[in-house]
């Protein structure tokens, strides 16, 4: 639709630069207003806009409140009875055609008494969350009862007057874009419906879109952040999937939150019936096995509560890559109370309290970490016991958390410190594994395969190890030993009930290759 509005715009002044004067003709004028999407409140009121005192705009201005107040019943939100109808119309625009890093307006007590009733059918405000006024009354929630739009701009924007204010301005813009949604749909609407409204709402007409890598590689928090993405338009799957679930929340539509490692996503799940939402991608619905790995078997559902904490795990990361450990700390704190029991967030606690000079703390968290493996997958993280062993010290395991990009010479300046680190420490198994991967982005095959040797040698049941060698000896047709690491990388998976699709393709590459009888 946006598309569409810059199009109908364009069209209004090209037609003003054919004639003397700048407002085109009546029957000009008619024919726009004929063209108008009969469901666009953004069309109607930027119709309204340009031609205020036209029949046909007064007529789109009307068409645009009937559409605002449509899922109101009989308590609609009569225009003639508003105090000030300009000024609240001027403002609804704003909010409703503003631009992407356009400056969001602060919006007057009145203006945010006439949205919240235009908006008070909607279901996020039969939460208790609706009414929070600071992070500890969100905290204390349940997490069904959280607004998480609120909760988030509680935890990012704080508690102050100005803070209050500018929440109400974020909140009311969440409103009116679900207000558009509505306008979109049938009443009733199947889940389907809605989904499908959603999601052309926010990938076609808003264009939400996921950021360059340049950018999120290096800003993960802002494009995290609901404001800045409300802002900029740009989100890594967690900013948007906070976006998609705030909008459900308001047009009741009950979805799941799905954690595959390092991503997320949503879901609509109701008896036999699931659509995945794959928020990176526009929508589209992705058969859930290709969120599975070589090591993930499972997929972790998450609570409201749970996301707002991992909004603040994305925010401290940024700092822990730029080996700010006090500032990381410091926020990784912050989510403990959204995520108390979450395994990954006691692993990071205690390396960072490693990382500021206090070893008493982080050896009682990574004591309790150690040889954990999640329901979720099939194997465990090393790095926590090769620390506890002596296997390494705190400043090799800095080295794991140092930030790549898409230069080499970030890989390079990496791939140094791990080689350092595993020159002083040799059984070093998390660094030799991430020290591999290095030579595999710098496509340099033999070193890989070298290193991906010796941590076979210190970790023999690691299927993720026996599957890069299985594909690296495929490739230097090595094919008695690419069979021999398929087949330990199949039983360690399939001990576990996973089959994963990596290791099937895997499978069928080599045997195209090679026929398994003939490497016996």
């Amino acid at each position: 639709m946006k598309m569409r509005l810059i199009f109908f715009i364009f069209f209004i002044f090209f037609y003003s630069s054919l004639g003397e004067t700048r407002e085109p003709s009546h029957p000009k004028i008619k024919a726009l207003y004929s063209s108008l999407n009969p469901h666009s409140i953004a069309e109607h009121l930027a119709f309204y806009q340009l031609y205020p005192h036209s029949i046909e705009g007064k007529k789109a201005c009307h068409e645009a409140w009937q559409l605002l107040n449509k899922n109101r019943g009989n308590e609609k939100v009569s225009l003639s009875s508003l105090p000030d109808v300009n000024s609240i119309l001027q403002t609804i625009i704003a909010l409703i055609n503003k631009e992407p890093n356009e400056e969001l307006p602060s919006l007057s007590g009145a203006e945010l008494k006439v949205i919240n009733k235009l908006c008070s059918q909607l279901g996020n405000r039969r939460l208790k969350g609706y009414k929070a006024t600071s992070e500890a009354d969100i905290i204390a929630l349940p997490s069904q009862e959280i607004d998480l739009a609120r909760g988030i701009f509680l935890s990012q924007l704080g508690e102050g007057p100005a803070a209050l204010l500018q929440i109400d301005s974020y909140e009311a813009l969440i409103d009116l874009m679900a207000l558009q949604i509505l306008a979109q749909i049938p009443t009733p609407a199947t889940p389907e419906q809605i989904i499908k409204a959603i999601n052309h709402f926010v990938f076609t007409e808003m264009e939400f879109r996921f950021p360059p890598h340049s950018l999120y590689a290096k800003d993960i928090d802002i494009y995290t952040f609901l404001p800045a993405v409300l802002d900029s338009r740009k989100g890594v799957c967690l900013g948007v999937s906070i976006l998609y679930l705030s909008l459900a929340q308001r047009l009741s539509l009950p979805l799941e939150m799905v954690t595959p490692p390092g991503h997320i996503y949503v879901r609509y799940h109701q008896g036999d019936k699931a659509i995945n939402i794959e928020t990176t991608a526009r929508g589209v619905d992705l058969e859930s096995k290709e969120y599975l790995s070589l090591d993930t078997c499972q997929l972790q559902l998450r609570d409201l509560k749970e996301v707002i904490g991992f909004a603040y795990i994305n925010q401290a990361s940024v700092f822990l890559q730029e080996e700010k450990y006090e500032q990381s700390l410091a926020i990784y704190l912050k989510a403990l109370p959204y995520l108390p029991h979450d395994i990954l967030l006691k692993e990071l606690l205690g390396f960072n309290y490693l990382f500021v000079g206090n070893p008493e703390k982080a050896i009682a968290l990574l004591e309790e970490v150690k040889n954990y493996i999640p329901t979720y997958t099939i194997s465990s993280s090393t790095l926590a016991e090769d620390y506890l062993l002596g296997n390494i010290d705190a400043e090799g395991i800095k080295a794991i958390f140092m930030r790549v990009d898409e230069t080499a010479a970030s890989i390079l300046e990496k791939q140094s410190r791990l080689a350092q680190a595993i020159k002083k420490y040799p059984q070093f198994r998390a660094g030799m594994a991430a020290l591999a991967i290095t030579w595999l982005q710098l496509h340099r095959e033999g070193e890989a395969l070298e290193i991906l040797e010796k941590h076979h040698a210190l970790q023999p049941l690691d299927p993720t190890t026996h599957y890069y060698m299985a594909a690296l000896y495929a490739e230097r047709m090595d094919y008695n030993k690419a069979w021999n690491h398929l087949k330990l990388a199949e039983k360690i998976a399939h001990g576990r009930n996973h089959f994963p699709l990596a290791l099937k393709e895997l499978r069928y590459k080599i045997a195209y290759l090679c026929p398994e009888f003939l490497a016996d």
